[in-house]
């Protein structure tokens, strides 16, 4: 990954750490964005915090434009921002959360798309990688916002993915089940943990989907649901 740009949103975050601290030890350069994140959060000195966010078109424009007036590309982006929300009967789930499932797990990555497969075009073997969720393929109940907005985000990237490969470059989707975070493990204290994902396993895939080992997966959604088969 030595000279690859790479931009990770949510960096700061459970998987998004993992996933940044991965494509450092691999040699790239890489960009973590998100609102709350600090120069001090990695030590290394190929990483760079961008504070801001992604929630809208004009903010998505500008933290593509702020990373390429620096770095002058951007060869690789991976968009691990998302959300849950659970519990309800799709009879009982309100206009409120229904939107913000979708604003969350679906209209940010539109945003992004829109401002970055430009540039990514431009590298001339872009890598564009999201994080789904089992629950894109395999909805259950209670969760229909959150199955229902994965689910649009994996044709999203799909779709990116059909109209980009002439500039070879690649989009695929992660669909990964539980994955084992602090959030997690606080929020089901009770679950079986050892089945869940490990974020390594998840950020070691994105390093390889990132390099040229990945260059021929395009438009997949790769499930990794560790032991919960």
């Amino acid at each position: 990954m030595t000279g690859k740009v790479a931009m990770v949103t949510g960096a700061n975050g459970g998987l998004g750490a993992s996933v940044t601290r991965a494509l450092l030890e691999a040699g790239a350069t890489v960009v973590g964005v998100s609102p709350h994140i600090q120069q001090s959060d990695f030590k290394q000195i190929l990483f760079t915090a961008l504070a801001a966010e992604i929630s809208s078109a004009e903010s998505a424009q500008h933290v593509v434009e702020t990373i390429v007036a620096r770095f002058g590309k951007l060869d690789v982006v991976v968009h691990t921002v998302g959300g849950f929300a659970g519990g309800s009967s799709i009879v009982d789930t309100d206009e409120v959360t229904w939107q913000r499932m979708l604003d969350l797990n679906l209209n940010s990555a539109f945003y992004l798309l829109r401002a970055a497969i430009p540039q990514l075009r431009k590298s001339g073997g872009g890598r564009l990688i999201a994080i789904g969720s089992r629950a894109a393929l395999e909805p259950g109940p209670g969760v229909g916002a959150y199955s229902a907005s994965k689910a649009a985000l994996v044709s999203l990237i799909r779709t990116a993915a059909l109209e980009n490969k002439d500039s070879g470059m690649t989009a695929n989707t992660i669909l990964p089940g539980t994955i084992d975070t602090p959030a997690n493990r606080k929020a089901m204290p009770g679950a079986d943990s050892s089945k869940w994902v490990r974020p390594e396993a998840i950020a070691s895939l994105i390093v390889w989907l990132s390099g040229d080992g990945g260059k021929e997966i395009n438009g997949a959604a790769i499930p990794v649901y560790g032991g919960d088969v």
